[in-house]
């Protein structure tokens, strides 16, 4: 009787024992590991975008997201297409130019994107120093300009803004530098002035404020309008001194959506938790950005489909029909 029970007793520990070890590699089994493309150390993707990543990782407790620095929006997009990223932050106008092959947009259709969530504005700034002689968008007519990245949405938006003023990148003498090396070359007197497209302050621009007394450009309101006409993902944006103390007055711009995507393969369940995770965790973010995160807010500015699982989740926080 005795042996009886030292033996049920040992079959019981190796059930208890073989229940224990599947629910571990269940565990293993679910654990999902993402690479968020993100943009260049010196912009607000970066910073932002690792920020999103440990909140993923945190809310989820099995999304295991790791943001690396990129290009930004192109390469971002491109990524996504081939499947070497995940999940990216891009411009909502970039998106839109490579889902339907146009505009700046020169290589075939990325078809294989969906919208999870818009995250905040990105504001087109043109930034001179105040001893520059320029102070309109008129006036860099033959002044050396940085227009960003090569293909980047920087590059659209800066080709867009000159065309409304009647001017070409024929007109101005062009440069491909990032924000942190544009920054150095305006602070080097290499070059006249740089276009950033990016949440604001802009790390690059408050780092060159020290050196360099700034000016950032406004925009008028007919151009404004007329841009918002020819591309409906434009919205009018005024820069305060809230965002840069060194500004004299507000400076009126125009601005596009920073936008969370993924590829349309993802699965359901995980786009849902990552979209659910953001929204409802977004005090967990400390970076200035995260305070126009809202559910609301997030369904804006969507020329791309949503994944099913965002829309799932954006239906039962009533925001979408």
């Amino acid at each position: 009787m005795k042996m009886k029970k030292i033996i049920a007793l040992a079959l019981a520990v190796l059930m208890i024992t073989a229940v224990v070890a599947c629910g571990s590699k269940a565990d293993e089994a679910k654990e999902v590991r993402l690479t968020m493309a993100t943009g260049g150390t010196a912009g607000t993707y970066y910073p932002f975008g690792g920020e999103l990543a440990q909140l993923i990782d945190n809310k989820t407790g099995y999304v295991k997201a790791n943001a690396i620095a990129t290009g930004a929006s192109a390469e971002n997009i491109q990524q996504i297409g081939s499947g070497d990223a995940h999940i990216a932050i891009v411009q909502n106008d970039v998106m839109d130019y490579a889902y339907n092959a146009t505009n700046t947009w020169t290589s075939d259709a990325v078809k294989n994107l969906a919208t999870l969530m818009t995250l905040y504005p990105e504001v087109c700034q043109i930034i001179v120093t105040a001893d520059s002689g320029i102070n309109s968008v008129a006036d860099l007519a033959g002044k050396r300009v940085s227009t960003g990245d090569i293909g980047s949405g920087v590059e659209a938006n800066a080709i867009q803004i000159l065309e409304a003023y009647g001017i070409t990148v024929n007109d101005i003498q062009q440069e491909h530098l990032s924000f942190a090396a544009s920054a150095d070359a305006v602070k080097d007197r290499v070059i006249d002035a740089f276009f950033v497209t990016a949440g604001t302050p802009n790390t690059a621009v408050l780092e060159l404020q020290t050196s360099r007394d700034l000016r950032v450009l406004s925009i008028d309101d007919a151009t404004i309008n007329a841009l918002i006409a020819k591309y409906p993902f434009y919205a009018k944006y005024t820069i305060t001194r809230d965002e840069y103390e060194f500004l004299s007055g507000n400076v009126n711009t125009v601005a596009v959506q920073a936008t969370l995507i993924c590829s349309p393969d993802m699965d359901e369940q995980v786009a849902y938790d990552i979209v659910k995770a953001i929204i409802e965790g977004k005090s967990d973010i400390s970076h200035s950005k995260g305070a126009f995160i809202d559910a609301a807010y997030a369904v804006q500015g969507v020329s791309v489909g949503f994944h099913p699982g965002a829309e799932k989740y954006f239906k039962e926080a009533g925001v979408l029909s």
